[in-house]
């Protein structure tokens, strides 16, 4: 199968089809942007001078998998966060975690699986990369409701055993993307009972892990260590995007089994585009530091305090556990439908979010996001209120 034909059902991304929706129109009042998730927190302080007392690393190609003293940081922090012990063979630097979420597709997952069309698991809505991860690596994506009904976390173990049986990864965010859920200790036990079970891999996307609202949600690499799953089954994404604030900074990295690293590591040196060395530098220093880490979490917690007052009352709304999106459904007076709500609310008011059908797929004439938008609360709190009131009189009023 060729290019064009592979990738000829994928809808357009989320964000051009939300300006086919909204740019013809002008918006109701001062423009307040809600839709990307991009943090518009302060970057640490320590960015710049990092930065330029290593500008001579722009002169020389970078470390493909990682500098020493990057992924000593990360295995450093790996520990601290998780109480997790990981060599340097288990580490991947990433250009970004959406880089590792799809080479790990295509690094690890087999052409076949006892002679079938492979599957990958899709928690539906979802971030995606993991469709076209998906499809590029020949897999059938099998999308899986995360719903209210299912604590809006994909059930995978309810999939029929015919089903399991093909399954070579599964891909799953906590806390998630877009409703904030978060997965229990549990939960990740029975994923990765079920990965033993039916011989598949877990992507684990992680990369909201410092943006809690109670408490810091579990990590699967913790769990697995604490059940003696074996470790080339699992696989975890992080990122300094929403960790640091550093989302232009393009720095993640993948944690798992030695194996499957090297696996990844082979593919990069081929087809990859490894962080340059200053890049790498601020990396190690943000994976080091917790300080601007908990300055920004604590902005956030401003913020979830003002959703909480705006919308108190309102039926169906909940806050999330971790990240910074509201899941907002929309009501019956708008007919469930989340594009004619982002519409209105962009002509009325100029607020501008994202309707929750861009963030999902019609499986089994369902689509689970069709009813929701998606407000991110990345902005300043004195605007992020403004926009939270104009939506609730708008939407909810």
């Amino acid at each position: 199968m060729n290019f064009p034909e592979r990738f000829a059902n994928l809808p357009d991304y989320a964000f051009p089809r939300l300006r086919k929706l909204l740019d013809a129109h002008e918006p109701g009042g001062p423009a307040i942007q809600m839709t990307i998730g991009e943090p518009r927190h302060p970057m640490p302080d320590f960015v710049g001078p990092i930065l330029a007392a290593n500008l001579g690393g722009f002169g020389v190609y970078p470390n493909n998998d990682g500098t020493p003293d990057l992924l000593s940081a990360i295995t450093g922090w790996i520990a601290r966060r998780y109480g997790v012990e990981l060599a340097a063979d288990n580490i991947m630097a990433l250009n970004g975690t959406r880089e590792g979420l799809f080479n790990a597709a295509l690094a690890l997952a087999p052409e076949t699986k006892a002679g079938r069309t492979p599957a990958f698991l899709i928690p539906n809505p979802f971030y995606q990369v993991y469709t076209v991860a998906a499809v590029t690596a020949g897999a059938e994506p099998i999308y899986v409701p995360a719903t209210a009904q299912t604590g809006f976390l994909p059930d995978y173990a309810g999939l029929s055993p015919d089903v399991l049986d093909r399954v070579t990864v599964a891909y799953i965010c906590s806390p998630a993307n877009p409703q904030g859920a978060v997965a229990s200790r549990d939960y990740w036990a029975d994923l990765l009972h079920l990965a033993e079970k039916h011989d598949f891999r877990i992507f684990a996307d992680e990369c909201y892990a410092e943006v809690w609202r109670t408490a810091p949600p579990p990590g699967i690499l913790e769990v697995a260590r604490d059940i003696g799953a074996d470790p080339e089954r699992v696989f975890a994404f992080h990122s300094l995007s929403k960790r640091s604030n550093l989302p232009g900074l393009r720095s993640g990295f993948v944690a798992g089994g030695a194996k499957g690293i090297a696996a990844i590591r082979k593919l990069r040196s081929f087809a990859g585009a490894p962080l340059p060395m200053p890049i790498q530098a601020v990396s190690a220093a943000a994976w080091s530091d917790e300080a601007h880490v908990t300055a920004s979490r604590a902005l956030y917690h401003q913020k979830f305090d003002v959703a909480a007052q705006v919308f108190a009352g309102v039926q169906g709304f909940q806050l999330p556990e971790g990240g910074f999106f509201l899941w907002l459904p929309v009501p019956d007076s708008l007919n469930g439908d989340g594009e004619e709500a982002t519409l209105r609310l962009w002509q009325q008011t100029g607020v501008r979010v994202l309707p929750g059908a861009y963030l999902s797929r019609e499986a089994n004439g369902f689509n689970p996001g069709k009813t929701y938008i998606r407000a991110a609360l990345v902005g300043p709190k004195d605007e992020t209120q403004r926009g939270l009131i104009a939506l609730r009189d708008c939407l909810y009023g």
